[in-house]
């Protein structure tokens, strides 16, 4: 493996052209995609069965079937991890909402506002006022949201995968944030990350 960008985070990690045993093959499964493991993959490589599975739970929630459309799902990552301030998640999926052809103003509208709406789309302004709540407020979630995604026609499963999906980047936006990754996610990066 190739000498492969550090993370530039407050703990140690441990250089992928080091790695043995679990934590290389886990290193080793996300560069069968990316031809080397993400900076936030680096994060856990001082617990290499902790990369594993985060890398295992990344897969299972990104390719979770849903009736969620892809600028849907990449909304509520945005949104998720624009809330929780953090720069590296937020930018992945800026990039992912731009290869989508989503201009510049809508995203720049789900980072200031996410529960204003207007985004042009009823279903789209619940979505993202749902998933905005639930990263700022979890406790003030309620049955009336449910009913509201009902409305715009999410189905159960649907939320289900909502849910998930805004709690998941919660976790890996707190994983990142706290221990200092701050970086901007590149853009090749952000399209491949899962491993498959």
């Amino acid at each position: 493996m190739a000498e492969t960008n550090r993370p530039q985070a407050w703990v140690t990690t441990v250089a992928p052209e080091e790695a043995d045993g679990a934590l290389k093959e886990a290193y080793d499964w996300q560069a069968k995609r990316l031809g080397e493991p993400t900076e936030y993959t680096q994060l856990g490589s001082l617990h290499p069965e902790l990369v594993y599975e985060r890398l295992r739970l990344y897969k299972v929630v990104d390719q979770l079937e849903s009736g969620l459309t892809d600028t849907e799902k990449h909304a509520v990552v945005y949104v998720t991890s624009v809330l929780n301030e953090t720069p590296h998640c937020a930018s992945g999926a800026r990039h992912k909402l731009e290869l989508e052809g989503v201009s510049g103003e809508l995203i720049a509208q789900l980072a200031a506002n996410p529960l204003a709406g207007g985004t042009g789309s009823t279903r789209l302004d619940e979505i993202v006022r749902y998933a905005a709540i639930l990263t700022r407020s979890p406790g003030a979630v309620s049955e009336d949201d449910i009913d509201a995604l009902r409305a715009v026609g999410l189905s159960d499963a649907d939320i289900v995968a909502l849910n998930n999906l805004a709690a998941y980047y919660s976790y890996t936006n707190r994983v990142a944030t706290g221990l200092g990754l701050r970086s901007e996610v590149p853009a090749a990066h952000a399209v491949g990350a899962a491993p498959r």
